[in-house]
């Protein structure tokens, strides 16, 4: 589903974000990226956004090879990828519905079609009775969970999180991390970034670290698994 083969960036500072980093995931894996802060780790959620591209190496998503990538085609592979953020990022002038339904008014999704799809996204996070509060009214774990309905509401291949439980209690991290593990289930491959090793060893799932831009553990290819 990824692979990231001998992938280097460097920026126009002389920074060298990530040197001749591989591995892949499978489809339908989850799994963690861990490493201490500016050890590249932002850089390669990027890379798999196209918000970047690679100064060496390849990044294929889903059979896309993102290094060689049009500009025009950009957006469709955006599609294909929900990004949760630590921030969540919403838009406190408008509902939490409105909010979900962002990236399908934006793909140009019916109405009809729209509705049925946030509904189902907000019933999967446990928010379907609040769709018309704004999420200023929610907790904290409520805007998460917010968060991660409009990142599911296109029905993703690929699922990033970046520090997605950074601010929330122990027991509010468990239930986003159980919302995660549902995804994976039905086939969704899920990258999770956090600086939380305890919750990683609590989840048992692979782990991928960082260090100074250099993958040091989870780099071998997953042999006989199905990446595309």
């Amino acid at each position: 589903m990824v692979r990231f083969d001998r992938v280097s960036k460097r920026y126009p500072s002389g920074n060298e974000a990530l040197s001749g980093v591989s591995f892949e995931l499978a489809r339908g894996e989850m799994a963690f990226l861990t490493g201490h802060s500016g050890a590249g780790k932002s850089t390669l959620l990027k890379l798999m956004m196209r918000m970047e591209v690679p100064t060496r190496g390849e990044v294929i998503v889903d059979g896309s090879n993102l290094s060689r990538l049009r500009e025009g085609l950009v957006p469709y592979h955006r599609r294909k990828v929900g990004v949760v953020f630590q921030n969540h990022q919403l838009l406190f002038d408008r509902s939490v519905f409105e909010n979900v339904a962002l990236p399908l008014l934006i793909a140009g999704t019916s109405l009809k079609e729209t509705g049925r799809r946030v509904r189902a996204a907000l019933d999967k996070v446990g928010l379907l009775g609040k769709e018309k509060l704004n999420p200023i009214q929610l907790s904290g774990g409520e805007q998460q969970r917010i968060g991660i309905a409009r990142a599911v509401v296109n029905k993703p291949a690929l699922l990033i999180a970046d520090e997605p439980t950074g601010n929330l209690d122990p027991e509010l991290s468990a239930e986003i991390m159980n919302l995660f593990s549902q995804f994976q289930q039905v086939g969704v491959t899920v990258l999770i970034a956090t600086h939380d090793i305890a919750l990683v060893e609590r989840m048992n799932k692979r782990r991928l670290i960082l260090q100074d831009g250099q993958m040091i553990e989870g780099h071998q290819f997953n042999s006989g698994a199905s990446h595309v």
